[in-house]
């Protein structure tokens, strides 16, 4: 994996913002950093804490935010209770913030809801964002006003901190799919999904695959140097059916590079 292109890609997202989750957003674009970063990154940790520490780095390799406190377990008893993603400080204003961070792939079920939120699931349909966001607004945030937090963040004043969502989507709607959707999910729209039968009957010689793993996901796919026929691909994608998971699928054709899931379901 590229390590300047793991980078870069993250530093691209989007993060949704308060008119579609209810709650304080904090986007990347904020940060002032230097062009052609790279830092050393973890290699035996899942996608999301790959994207903390990404996402840490860059909060420290900015001129405008510091991080304070990052990762903090809020412990009770001797249990566990939660955990604060990141508190940081705006240099110039001294303003602090309690971000939360997430990052996440999600496919629109037209067929869930006449409402769009409710209709933005994970690929595998184990998790969406509404229940995401349900979850910050329940658990998350509130973890701040624990007893637990006053007395483990004691060096500040718990009352003087704001609260943001850093909330990260990569956003794919139904092949040929001809529903209009609300520009702020308009920008987050990655790719599409499509089944097995569709994807077969799709193919043709002069097109290329390459299957990331998920710790590439949310990369360019024009940076790929691997890339197979469907014959490369076929059988770790009917594994992934059988074992009901839904991979993602970068595709080279004519010069030009998509991405898209093939879904069990």
């Amino acid at each position: 994996m590229k390590t300047k292109s793991r980078i870069a890609s993250i530093v691209k997202v989007n993060s949704l913002d308060f008119s579609v989750t209810g709650l304080q957003s904090f986007d990347l674009s904020a940060l002032n950093l230097t062009t052609d970063l790279e830092f050393q990154l973890p290699t035996n940790v899942r996608l999301g804490h790959l994207v903390e520490k990404i996402v840490s780095e860059l909060i420290k390799s900015s001129s405008n935010y510091n991080v304070l406190y990052e990762n903090t377990q809020l412990i009770e008893d001797n249990k566990t209770i939660g955990e604060i993603d990141f508190i940081i400080e705006e240099e110039h204003t001294k303003q602090l913030i309690h971000m939360e961070l997430a990052y996440k792939f999600y496919l629109f079920d037209p067929s869930i809801s006449s409402e769009a939120i409710n209709n933005w699931i994970g690929p595998n349909r184990n998790d969406s964002l509404k229940e995401k966001l349900e979850k910050l607004k329940t658990k998350q945030f509130p973890l701040l006003y624990h007893n637990c937090a006053k007395s483990r963040f004691k060096a500040i004043a718990i009352n003087e901190i704001s609260q943001a969502l850093c909330l990260l989507v990569s956003l794919f709607i139904p092949y040929k799919y001809k529903g209009n959707f609300n520009p702020i999910y308009e920008k987050d729209i990655k790719g599409y999904y499509l089944n097995m039968e569709t994807f077969s009957k799709l193919d043709n010689p002069a097109k290329n695959y390459y299957i990331p793993s998920k710790k590439e996901w949310g990369m360019d796919p024009a940076e790929n140097e691997i890339w197979t026929d469907f014959n490369g691909v076929v059988k770790d994608i009917q594994t992934c059916m059988k074992e009901k998971q839904s991979p993602l699928i970068w595709q080279k054709y004519n010069g030009s590079y998509i991405e898209y899931f093939i879904i069990w379901w």
